[in-house]
């Protein structure tokens, strides 16, 4: 069934000619009675606007929720146990490489002196075997809704046949583990309609001046005159002046229809790949804090890619299984129910964690050295500020505008 535009209505006017404008008499304001009120149209659009699908018969603007992919119709295929990994070192770092990452720290802040690292004294240095595991479930979610899109000559399908299933519409191949998104117009939906906004028009009343076209003049206020008997230059004395929004057409082009005045309604197919990951970390008793891990890498032990995933087994540290067993079970119940599993990878890496120990000035301290970055934690570093009172004044009086005020503060605060 062919669907033929709609014909523009001519003759439509919002008021360009003004006809409620009332000229002021001289020294009082001018007076203006604003157009009747014209319908502006729904906010949203009608449920009547939309057609009734085969198999989109739920499909609502704004999307219902993602929908459940079909039942296999071949037998799933079943994942493969994966390889033994029979060496499980732990690397240790040189007292040479944890000396330099302090100084890189230390560098990287402000005021940080660099004497604890060149006359520190490394006492011991301790390794903590920390292993990450991480499983990541790829999958793909489809949900569908009603949109909608200015009417230009697109192809106009509705009933020609009917549509394919949301499951059945091919879509563009995914790269594995990277989130991704693709819409898609079901074929077979597409319809015209006159737009909701403007009623068929492709236009609206500006809202700035109510249709008008013009405003009161925001020099003299409507009154026409400045300083006493002078004429107001800005309205040439009319006591109000043309609309900056419409132009002074009293109308605005509809932003729904973009003025063409009809809209290619259709059901919008939203594909949605999604990297679900979860990671579990091995409590460590060195005192790093857990939530510092997150920021690097580690060296991998152990990667497994497959379709499906079997649990972790023969690992040396049982906490790692468990969470490889939990994480497992939870990923297929909990995604297999809305959406489609692409793929599954387990990873294992090493996180190398270093525990220094050092004195300097005959008191002992520590710092941490984590993570194939060498990042460094050293909350209680013992020189903090190496900063002179005159270098200190220096640094805050470029963020102030008195020096002066500056220098006079500190030295007070500091007692010199």
């Amino acid at each position: 069934m062919e669907r033929q535009p709609l014909i523009s209505q001519p003759g439509r006017d919002y008021g360009v000619n003004n006809p409620g404008y009332i000229p002021a008499a001289a020294g009082t304001p001018a007076m203006f009675a604003p157009p009747a009120a014209e319908s502006q149209g729904p906010s949203a659009p009608p449920a009547s606007m939309f057609d009734s699908m085969p198999g989109y018969e739920g499909t609502v603007a704004g999307g219902g929720g993602f929908l459940p992919p079909p039942m296999p119709t071949f037998p799933a295929v079943q994942p493969e146990p994966a390889l033994d990994q029979p060496q499980w070192n732990i690397p240790s770092i040189s007292e040479n490489t944890a000396r330099d990452a302090l100084l890189l720290f230390v560098k990287s802040k402000c005021c940080y002196s660099s004497a604890p690292v060149k006359d520190g004294v490394i006492t011991n240095m301790e390794a903590f075997n920390t292993y990450r595991y991480r499983l990541e479930t790829f999958t793909e979610s489809r949900s569908t809704e009603w949109s909608h899109e200015p009417y230009t000559g697109q192809t106009v399908d509705a009933y020609a046949q009917q549509p394919p299933g949301p499951w059945d519409i091919p879509a563009k191949t995914p790269q594995f583990f990277l989130d991704d998104k693709q819409f898609i117009k079901v074929p077979y939906t597409s319809s015209v309609k006159p737009c909701h906004n403007c009623l068929g028009i492709g236009r609206k009343p500006c809202k700035d001046c109510a249709g008008a076209g013009n405003k009161v003049c925001w020099v003299c206020n409507g009154s026409r005159y400045r300083h006493g008997n002078d004429t107001c230059t800005h309205c040439s004395g009319r006591g109000r002046e043309n609309c900056s929004s419409c132009h002074g057409q009293g109308s605005r082009q509809c932003d729904v229809c973009k003025g063409k005045q009809q809209l290619l309604v259709y059901i919008k197919l939203t594909v949605k790949w999604t990297n679900n990951s979860d990671a579990y970390v091995v409590e460590q008793l060195s005192g790093l804090r857990v939530e510092n891990l997150s920021k690097v890498s580690g060296k991998e032990l152990f990667r497994d890619t497959q379709y499906m995933v079997y649990p972790l087994s023969g690992f040396p540290d049982t906490s790692v299984v468990s969470a490889s067993q939990r994480f497992v079970s939870e990923h297929q119940g909990k995604y297999m129910q809305t959406s489609r599993i692409l793929q599954q990878r387990q990873t294992i890496e090493l996180i190398p964690i270093t525990k220094v120990t050092y004195t300097w000035k005959g008191k002992s301290h520590i710092y941490f050295v984590y993570g194939n970055e060498f990042k460094v934690d050293a909350d209680n570093y013992p020189a903090t500020c190496c900063c002179t009172v005159m270098e200190l004044c220096d640094i805050w009086a470029k963020m102030t505008s008195s020096k002066f005020d500056v220098m006079k503060q500190l030295k007070e605060a500091l007692n010199v």
